[in-house]
């Protein structure tokens, strides 16, 4: 192996036997797929955990919360749409912040995506656990583990049949979705919405805004779980059949989806039996419901069912997000190399199972709240780096071959990017301890790089090698300016 060093960063030769061991499934998931998988990576928000907004902001804080987190991730969607069709590598944001903004950049990336990541299927898992306890009755740290177990598992199988299995479960969300707007548009009234009490200490309270203007800060990180990780579609790139169409494609259509989910939740609940009824509940869409019709009615109880489907779909496609972005960072040195190793089946073992066995510890806390700011903080941090990677890469390489190219250009990049820094600002409002803790863990992983995997990258990675192939025609470029 030979060290090759460029810019205080190691290289290191790997043999055609180290990146077979490392391959994923080719041509497994058409844009069908990849639309399905955008939303089952985001639906179970509209089942639990964006109703803890009312409480932060009330209704008003709330709605103009959603708005903003809507402009967000539609103005990120489609600059990712953008990055993901020119550069098709599994290690989706980590790979457009490393060649925009070299190695540094790339793993500060990647390592806040697999934050927002590794703990989001951990909040999703209590709140899989508190919708079966309104189901039941029964509430156990073995509903995590089970779940855990069963959805690795089904990944470890294989990418098709478990995206397949996914785009199922996620059309039973919808269908859940769909009978809940039914039931509950007949009932809306808006004055039922603002039945929080304003709190007479808050700068600019009111019916709307009870908390004041503060509201709508504190209610920026649940309002984000409405719409949190349909970023994580251009991980799947690399076991796309045609990635500069299907990908643009998939992420798009899934944030249309997500946009119609996120209004009939947020009015229909809020409209149908109070805000105040539903600040603090564990599963709001079946609270609601139970609100109207009783808890002994079938229909409370069908969504209940049913909706289980959107917390599972969720979990499911986050564990399948956790693993590539694993993969990608080990494959390439940033990680211990081992993690990258995939099965007979092509899928990476030990990615599927190490942070699963993480995020089951973090679920025993039995803080979604607290686990939602924690994803959200790292989600903020990529979305600033990626967006940055769209803004550097337009000006730097203006002549990048682009299938899609984004509406707006910059101008929208930049829209998200400044919402995004907001957002960031926002978790420290929520729960400033957590924040904190969170911000050092993230600076363990910026002193890991430093110390150590810097210099023990891999150059045939495909992130690596393009910046290994760019970094010689500058060196030969400036060579020949001088001798000319």
């Amino acid at each position: 192996m030979r060290n090759i060093g460029i810019g205080g960063i190691e290289y290191s030769n790997v043999t055609q036997d180290y990146l077979r061991q490392r391959e994923l499934k080719k041509g497994s998931v058409g844009w069908i797929l990849l639309a399905g998988l955008g939303v089952s990576y985001v639906i179970s928000g509209d089942f639990a955990g964006w109703n803890f907004g009312l409480a932060a902001g009330g209704f008003g804080g709330l709605l103009v919360a959603t708005l903003l987190m809507a402009t967000l991730y539609s103005c990120m969607v489609l600059s990712l749409a953008e990055l993901a069709a020119a550069i098709p590598t599994a290690g989706g944001g980590y790979s457009y912040a490393r060649r925009a903004l070299g190695p540094w950049g790339g793993y500060l990336t990647g390592t806040a995506i697999l934050l927002e990541y590794a703990v989001a299927p951990a909040a999703i898992a209590i709140f899989i656990g508190d919708y079966i306890f309104s189901l039941t009755g029964f509430n156990s740290i073995l509903i995590y583990a089970v779940a855990y177990a069963i959805f690795v598992g089904i990944h470890l199988w294989g990418v098709g049949e478990a995206l397949k299995l996914m785009m199922a479960i996620t059309l039973l969300a919808v269908l859940a979705i769909g009978v809940f707007s039914l039931a509950l548009i007949p009932h809306f009234d808006l004055n039922n919405a603002l039945t929080i009490q304003p709190n007479t200490a808050a700068l600019g309270h009111s019916q709307w805004f009870p908390e004041g203007w503060m509201g709508i800060w504190a209610a920026l990180p649940f309002a984000m779980w409405l719409f949190l990780a349909v970023e994580g579609v251009p991980l799947a790139a690399e076991e796309c059949r045609n990635p500069a169409k299907d990908l643009p494609r998939g992420i798009i259509a899934a944030m249309v989806l997500l946009l119609v989910f996120a209004a009939l939740v947020i009015f229909l609940t809020s409209g149908a039996v109070g805000s105040e009824a539903l600040k603090e509940e564990g599963a709001p869409l079946v609270g609601a419901l139970a609100g109207i019709y009783g808890k002994d009615s079938w229909i409370p109880g069908f969504v209940n069912v049913v909706g289980l489907a959107g917390l599972i779909a969720s979990f499911f496609s986050i564990i399948y997000a956790y693993s590539r972005q694993v993969f990608a960072l080990s494959r390439a040195g940033y990680f211990p190399k081992f993690l990258s190793i995939t099965n007979r089946r092509k899928a990476p073992h030990y990615a599927l199972v190490i942070p699963g066995i993480v995020g089951f510890l973090l679920a025993l806390t039995g803080e979604g709240d607290l686990l939602i700011t924690i994803a959200v903080f790292g989600a903020t941090i990529s979305y600033i780096f990626m967006m940055l990677s769209h803004i550097r890469l337009r000006q730097q390489e203006p002549n990048m071959p682009r299938p899609y190219k984004t509406p707006g250009g910059t101008f929208t990049s930049s829209i998200a990017l400044i919402l995004s820094v907001i957002a960031l600002i926002s978790t420290f409002l929520v729960n400033h301890q957590a924040a904190l803790w969170t911000a050092a863990l993230y600076l363990g992983f910026a002193l890991y790089f430093g110390l150590y995997s810097r210099f023990h990258l891999v150059a045939q990675a495909p992130e690596e090698e393009f910046a290994t192939i760019l970094q010689a025609e500058k060196d030969l470029d400036f060579a020949d300016r001088k001798v000319s």
